[in-house]
């Protein structure tokens, strides 16, 4: 009998813990690797975004403070109009086409191209400003960018979920370019471009917390690691738009 109850207990199924035991390790498992694919993902990220920014900045305190470069560049504005379409064709490139910007070495080759046209069309916007509002708005970029990755790092509010905030936003701007369109033919209104300008240093703050957020990935939505390349070309633009709006707001014109 004793025999007989000992091989019904060993036939018995396993128990609730016993079971799901194995299936929470394998979470952990996935979960840890999950994170440590998205601190990488993060710092790759941040590494290649740093070094734009670097050449960027280059660019810009090269056509703003050397004056025979400056020079050259206000005289040839040629020049702006072919890196405004090397903008445009490597912009589209690495927007619309998935396949081609998660290629190496053709995503590097598009960015660095992206990177050398966007930089120079900021210097050649920045040769006509005053070398002291463009180191004003370096720095004031710099720290509100500081601040929206602190805030995007710390903060419990999720912008990613703000969509309807942003595009609205984005119409008010639409609206005003509109305006300033037709208004600029008979005359320049100072106060309107001043509120397209901080509408526009509005908007690109909110989408530089709402990128930051997505490639964080602690929020609602999130950015996939394989998007490392349109990761760092969103943060990137918003804020060089940020940089833009931001000159024209505070900005001196060059006597």
């Amino acid at each position: 009998m004793k025999k007989g109850k000992q091989v019904a207990s060993d036939n018995e199924p396993p128990s609730y813990q016993e079971a799901t035991a194995g299936y929470e390790e394998m979470e952990t498992q996935f979960a840890c690797d999950d994170k440590s694919i998205r601190r990488t993902f993060i710092r790759k990220v941040y590494a290649i975004l740093m070094t734009q920014l670097l050449v960027t900045v280059g660019i810009v305190c090269l056509f703003t403070f050397c004056a025979p470069v400056r020079f050259y560049i206000q005289t040839h504005p040629s020049l702006y109009m072919a890196s405004y379409i090397m903008f445009f064709i490597t912009y589209i490139a690495l927007s619309c086409c998935g396949d081609l910007r998660r290629q190496f070495p053709w995503n590097v080759i598009l960015l660095v191209l992206f990177t050398l046209s966007m930089g120079f069309m900021m210097g050649f916007v920045s040769s006509f400003y005053n070398t002291k509002s463009v180191a004003l708005c370096l720095g004031i970029t710099a720290m509100v960018c500081f601040s929206v990755t602190i805030f995007s790092f710390q903060s419990k509010i999720d912008v990613t979920s703000c969509q309807g905030v942003l595009f609205s936003l984005c119409m008010v701007m639409l609206l005003c370019a509109i305006t300033i369109s037709i208004v600029v033919p008979f005359g320049y209104v100072p106060w309107l471009h001043a509120i397209y300008a901080v509408i526009g240093a509005i908007l690109f703050t909110l989408f530089l917390a709402f990128d930051t957020q997505l490639l964080l990935g602690n929020k609602r939505y999130a950015i996939s690691p394989e998007e490392y390349i349109f990761a760092t070309l969103s943060l990137y633009l918003d804020i060089i738009y940020l940089f833009s709006f931001l000159l024209q707001i505070m900005g001196g014109g060059r006597e």
